[in-house]
């Protein structure tokens, strides 16, 4: 994969952020508009949303894809939602959506990925993949191959941790090998962490922020919400905007002394 095009043009790490679930226009907006102040550009919400089990809020659907374009006209904002099926990223397309993402139980399926990469053949737009729930390097691999094999050039993948059942501190355990494993086989890839989905809870995403750092990820997708207790999904791991900002601001704090250390580690 030595063709690949970058999936954004900022020379920063990539930041996509926003509600878990688009719940109505009014939500959205007020999300977007914290999220802007604090300079986030990609904006992020779920427009579909199947859960584990039935009888929850599953999404808005087509309809919240408008909310999308509304947040892009109103702040300038590139937007992101999830496909799961090739209608879905059928009609991100026709909405103008920016950047796709792949979720965890999709990437788990060939199946699937063949059927979206058929329906996204000869764009451009930008892809990212989820690593499968199970811990199986091999099919995190091949959901991004079955991109690469259409055509599809901006692809990347994102590390949101694996489905655990004895892990007593995170939803999803990071297993940082795994996503290390995944860079040696693609080393061309770009690999950006999604804390919020490691965590489960909103007081890890700073540490978690923080490790990824450490370990220079691409970039960051995180679940903020207006008013996140209040969430209709996954309220317990989203962020308000202003805390996201003092996230990402003490990331670059920490990127500045890192810099610096790495300028002087050589004067006397």
């Amino acid at each position: 994969m030595n063709d690949l095009l970058p999936i954004h043009n900022s020379i920063e790490p990539m930041l996509i952020a926003g509600p878990c679930s688009a719940e109505n226009l009014g939500q959205m907006l007020a999300t977007a508009s914290g999220l802007h102040a604090a300079g986030v550009e990609i904006f992020r919400a779920g427009v579909w949303k199947p859960r584990t089990r039935p009888g929850g809020f599953e999404g808005c659907g087509e309809r919240a894809l408008q909310w999308l374009r509304e947040v892009k006209d109103r702040f300038g904002m590139l937007t992101a939602t999830e496909v799961g099926c090739a209608r879905h990223a059928e009609l991100a397309l026709q909405a103008g959506v920016d950047v796709l993402w792949i979720g965890a139980r999709t990437s788990a399926s060939p199946f699937a990925m063949d059927e979206i990469a058929e329906a996204l053949a000869g764009t451009d737009v930008p892809v990212l993949v989820k690593n499968p729930i199970c811990a199986d390097l091999d099919l995190w691999i091949g959901a991004v191959e079955r991109l690469y094999l259409r055509g599809l050039r901006r692809l990347g993948a994102i590390h949101r941790g694996f489905k655990s059942a004895a892990d007593p501190v995170y939803r999803n355990t990071p297993h940082w090998e795994i996503a290390d494993a995944l860079r040696e086989v693609l080393p061309g890839l770009p690999v950006i962490c999604d804390p919020s989905h490691m965590a489960g809870r909103r007081d890890l995403v700073g540490p978690l922020v923080q490790e990824a750092m450490r370990r220079r990820y691409d970039g960051f997708i995180i679940e903020a919400h207006a008013t996140p207790d209040e969430a209709w999904t996954d309220a317990a791991q989203q962020l308000t905007p202003a805390d996201l900002g003092k996230i990402m601001a003490e990331k670059r704090n920490c990127q500045k002394r890192c810099s610096t250390f790495s300028t002087n580690a050589g004067m006397p």
